[in-house]
């Protein structure tokens, strides 16, 4: 049963991906457009050098080729040079172990040890692994006297050429886009979180559901992993690329809205933290009083409102609706004044737990009222 839902779970997962690869412009159809370069890479390398040429070891260039389509064209540089230092390194490792033992097994044990170093050599990068299975290769196949070493360069040249010219001049890829998928998801998750907080509070809250709205909380860091690792590729796709220039493209939002929504979701793990505190048989906090707990529900709708504003204005075309982020400010800022007013009407252990609440919210509100400002950065 548990297997058959698997299944169906990876079927649908694989069906939405599919779908968007062929309706929407996203990384769903990015990947897929590399992937068919990849492939035409490699059938142009084998039909040239394979094919047409007939060469001897004409694997060397489909098996080249493929895996140099990467995810930027000066990766695909990178990579290739990286490669073609890694096959001769490894051709010379058995050549040399060949010549030395006239014996292919005893080859293999002197040539393979240092091969494989070489392959976890940080230098290298993934292109390493090419060092012990080009050893293998000419071991196994007994290739190594001087013309099958000079048709295994050239050939894995051939192929190296190919793939990089196929990565650069196809559809060349430009990952303007991967910054503004990952602000909009920072936003998407940290409205619905605040939405699912409110609505939770509304109907009684207890610890699994706090625990569940900080497992939400922290499981924003991938989407704020995702923004990094996206405004380092945007800045490596600019290098070496013809198509940056030739496409027409937007800009990627400011950075500024990098530094906005990595300090809420920040906020908001905190936040949640101590409502998890504040719960359960072994809470390290007083539990707040029904009063303070009913001014939570419109305090996290209205920062939600505000979070979708700034969502919407990130994508928007025209100036987005001040007026209602204003409003939902507003109403966050009146729920906040609520919730300290209970402050002083309760015992200390009372005052400290809703006071952290207070303080960690108002802070989250500080945040929202400045908005993604460039003066955030400084």
């Amino acid at each position: 049963m548990a297997l058959r839902r698997w299944v169906a779970w990876e079927l649908s997962a694989v069906w939405t991906s599919v779908r968007r690869a062929l309706t929407e412009a996203g990384s769903e159809r990015d990947l897929a457009v590399q992937s068919l370069k990849a492939a035409g890479a490699a059938v142009l390398a084998w039909a040239l050098v394979g094919w047409w040429w007939n060469a001897p070891m004409a694997l060397m260039a489909p098996w080249t080729a493929v895996v140099l389509v990467q995810s930027t064209v000066y990766r695909s540089l990178r990579a290739g040079t990286q490669q073609l230092v890694v096959i001769a390194l490894g051709t010379l490792l058995a050549t040399g172990a060949a010549a030395l033992t006239g014996n292919t097994m005893a080859a293999m044990a002197l040539a393979l040890p240092p091969a494989v170093l070489l392959a976890n050599y940080s230098r290298f990068g993934d292109q390493g692994v090419y060092a012990p299975t080009t050893a293998i290769f000419v071991l196994a196949y007994s290739s190594f006297s001087g013309t099958a070493i000079a048709h295994r360069l050239f050939e894995a040249l051939v192929g190296a050429a190919i793939g990089i010219g196929v990565n650069a001049l196809v559809l060349p890829p430009v990952h303007l886009r991967d910054v503004r998928d990952s602000l909009d998801r920072l936003g998407r998750g940290s409205t619905d979180l605040l939405r699912a907080m409110a609505d939770d509070l509304e109907s009684g809250y207890d610890r699994t559901s706090a625990e569940q709205w900080h497992e939400g909380s922290r499981r924003l860091g991938g989407p704020v992993q995702d923004l990094r690792n996206a405004r380092g590729w945007t800045q490596e796709s600019y290098r070496f690329n013809p198509g940056y220039r030739l496409r027409r493209r937007t800009d990627p939002p400011p950075d500024h809205w990098d530094t906005y929504w990595t300090e809420l979701a920040d906020r908001l793990e905190s936040v949640t933290a101590t409502l998890v505190d504040m719960t359960g048989e072994w809470r390290s906090l007083a539990s707040p009083p029904g009063p303070a707990l009913r001014c939570l529900p419109e305090l996290f709708r209205a920062m939600a409102d505000v979070c979708e504003a700034d969502r919407a204005a990130l994508g928007a075309a025209a100036p987005p609706d001040g007026d209602a982020r204003k409003a939902a400010m507003g109403r966050a800022w009146e729920a906040h004044h609520l919730l300290k007013r209970h402050l002083m009407a309760h015992d200390h252990e009372t005052v400290t737990a809703v006071g952290g609440l207070a303080a960690q919210t108002q802070q989250s509100l500080y945040l929202l009222e400045a908005g993604p400002a460039p003066a955030r950065q400084s």
